[in-house]
């Protein structure tokens, strides 16, 4: 009996000693599973803060161009409201000189002409609006200079 009490025992030894081995090689293989699962954390953590510093610094970029292309259109849209104002009073002056040439061409063709059937002066078909011309007010813009400046519009 004390054999197979000891043989049982010796058996049972071998059993616990391989189901301990067993136990030792999962705990090792798991210890390492976690690792390389840690380790691949890690480095996704770390791809992902490179590629966060990336996206950053390429943000900054576009804000700092889109900034600069914004200054280029405020400062090229004063320069047009200025060319826009100087063209308006340019086609005034224009026109001013126009009625200017019109009126001294008028006055030049224009003559009376007695007509003795009627007793009547016939005048030429070119007529004098002497309310545009004869106005002192109407002729101030004439000689009026250009006050238009692209730094009034800068804000």
């Amino acid at each position: 009996m004390k054999r197979s009490s000891t043989i049982q025992n010796s058996s049972e030894d071998n059993l616990q000693h391989i189901m301990d081995q067993r136990k030792r090689k999962r705990m090792i293989s798991n210890r390492e599973s976690a690792r390389r699962s840690r380790m691949r954390k890690q480095k996704q953590m770390d791809d992902l803060m490179e590629k966060m510093s990336q996206l950053r610094t390429e943000n900054y970029n576009l804000l700092t161009n889109m900034n600069v292309v914004t200054q280029l259109y405020l400062n090229i849209e004063a320069e047009n409201s200025v060319l826009r104002a100087q063209m308006g009073e340019l086609n005034h002056r224009l026109q001013a000189l126009n009625d200017i040439i019109n009126f001294t061409n008028c006055t030049e063709n224009t003559f009376a002409e007695f007509d003795e059937n009627d007793n009547i002066y016939a005048y030429n078909e070119h007529m004098i609006n002497e309310e545009d011309f004869l106005n002192p007010w109407s002729l101030l813009h004439v000689n009026q200079p250009i006050m238009a400046s692209s730094d009034i519009f800068m804000y």
